[in-house]
């Protein structure tokens, strides 16, 4: 079961040449990743359709999809893709917007953001925005469960400790998003992306898939 208590957690030293010599797994887990993305590319083409109409709706003006550049495997960088859910000049914003973030450390979380349009909150709030990022993951640069891909000036305030959540490829959906997501700071959601690297393997990636499938029915805090 996905249980854990952050209180009780010593702090992690994972072993990344332990890690990344694990061959079997993870060739499984690029297969897996690369059949279950196309075919859930072609089941959701549909929805897609639906959101890009929906944004332009909203927001003639601005493109549906967004591409930023985030940090993955070892601290190579790529763009990752989601649906727009923000304003054209969101980013332009961020530094005003800065004083208002409601977690500790290298990351920006704001429950009532300005800059999250009307369809925007809707998407989020189903986790229906990050669906693109199967693109992602039939490329390679993420995987279907993993730590969260951070954005480079977040990783420029990394410490050691922290670096660790990168010795594997991000991913769309990890612990931290089906237990705690934005409830937690950013150090305990290092945890539990240290934690998940630990005890990865392929039935704990599918519990973790099952369990996200029942929070973008049932969402647990996002936004």
């Amino acid at each position: 079961m996905l249980e854990y208590d952050l209180d009780d957690e010593q702090p992690l030293t994972l072993d990344k040449n332990k890690i990344e010599h694990r061959h079997v797994y993870h060739g499984f887990k690029r297969l897996s990743d690369i059949v279950l993305s196309g075919c859930g590319l072609i089941a959701l083409s549909p929805l897609f359709l639906i959101v890009a109409a929906a944004i332009k709706l909203d927001d003639k003006n601005g493109p549906v999809f967004y591409r930023q550049e985030r940090v993955g495997r070892n601290g190579r960088r790529f763009m990752m893709y989601k649906f727009r859910s923000m304003c054209v000049d969101a980013e332009k914003k961020l530094k005003e917007l800065q004083k208002f973030n409601e977690v500790e450390g290298a990351m920006f979380k704001m429950k009532h953001d300005p800059r999250v349009t009307k369809v925007g909150h809707f998407i989020r709030r189903y986790s229906i925005d990050e669906l693109p990022q199967l693109f992602n993951v039939l490329a390679g640069d993420m995987s279907l469960v993993g730590p969260r891909p951070p954005l480079p000036k977040e990783v420029q305030e990394y410490s050691d400790y922290d670096k660790q959540r990168l010795y594997v490829v991000p991913g769309c959906t990890g612990l931290w998003q089906v237990s705690a997501r934005n409830d937690v700071g950013f150090h305990e959601m290092v945890e539990l992306d240290l934690e998940y690297i630990k005890k990865s393997s392929l039935l704990y990636d599918l519990e973790i898939m099952f369990k996200t499938i029942k929070i973008m029915v049932f969402p647990n805090g996002a936004y």
